[in-house]
């Protein structure tokens, strides 16, 4: 008789338990698409940088022209027969076709045909700025709510709490690894996030550096933000088994 009693209220608990979890679902959702967006724009920054996308501050936007002598222009024009009128000669075109062996107008496509999205360092140092504050935020969030989902799970004893607890550790330890340590503790730890001019600074250092800085250098911007996706990628990936663990639970599915 007592057991039976106590069924309406454990029903009624299961209900909100679960109610409370498809709003904690829908955010775990979200925030880990916020996640995952701006951890590849950190990929994305790194390589515009590397491959020459980000224009340096002290580059100048135009390059002058180069200037020819005239002694030099007068002795490449080709001699004229006496009595005909000298023909105006392309000084451009000659130069461009004795230093390349091609025609100006070929070098006009294939300067047009290399021409590329260059992105000024003040807007590239605000972009990266702005999505590492989203990053934190997000990470921070999916966190927290993972934490949430494992306490209502434990206290609705709704099942699928070793995949729960799982994915909640894989999203601490994703978090933890994340933050810019380096700001804090420098030269002694440092974490997946960069900041735009310590992203810069070590491109310069790198491009006139050995083999093993430049492995370094990859490891560390390249091997370190593939180990966090992974880890908020296996986090996700337990928390889809916990949500189904809950179906089979309850036989919905």
């Amino acid at each position: 008789m007592e057991e039976y009693q106590k069924k309406p209220g454990d029903l009624i608990d299961t209900t909100d338990c679960l109610e409370a979890v498809g709003v904690f679902r829908g955010w775990k959702n979200f925030l880990f698409i916020i996640t995952f967006v701006c951890l590849l724009q950190q990929q994305l920054s790194f390589w515009a940088v590397n491959t020459g996308h980000v224009k340096p501050a002290d580059t100048p936007a135009t390059e002058p022209a180069a200037v020819i002598p005239q002694q030099t222009q007068q002795a490449r024009q080709p001699p004229q027969p006496e009595g005909e009128p000298a023909e105006p000669v392309d000084e451009i075109a000659v130069v461009a076709k004795e230093l390349t062996g091609e025609p100006n107008q070929q070098i006009e496509q294939k300067q047009i045909r290399t021409r590329r999205l260059v992105l000024k360092q003040e807007t590239f140092l605000w972009t990266v700025r702005f999505f590492n504050f989203v990053l934190v935020l997000a990470a921070a969030l999916y966190c927290l709510t993972m934490l949430f989902i494992l306490k209502v799970s434990m206290l609705g004893r709704l099942g699928g709490i070793n995949h729960i607890a799982r994915a909640f550790f894989l999203s601490l330890l994703m978090f933890v690894l994340l933050l810019p340590w380096q700001v804090l503790f420098r030269g002694v730890v440092s974490g997946a996030m960069y900041m735009p001019k310590e992203l810069l600074s070590a491109y310069q250092n790198v491009r006139s550096g050995e083999i093993i800085d430049k492995a370094f250098y990859y490891l560390r911007y390249t091997a370190y933000w593939l180990l966090v996706l992974l880890l908020l990628i296996f986090s996700q990936v337990r928390s889809c088994r916990w949500a189904k663990a809950i179906l089979r639970r309850l036989e919905v599915i």
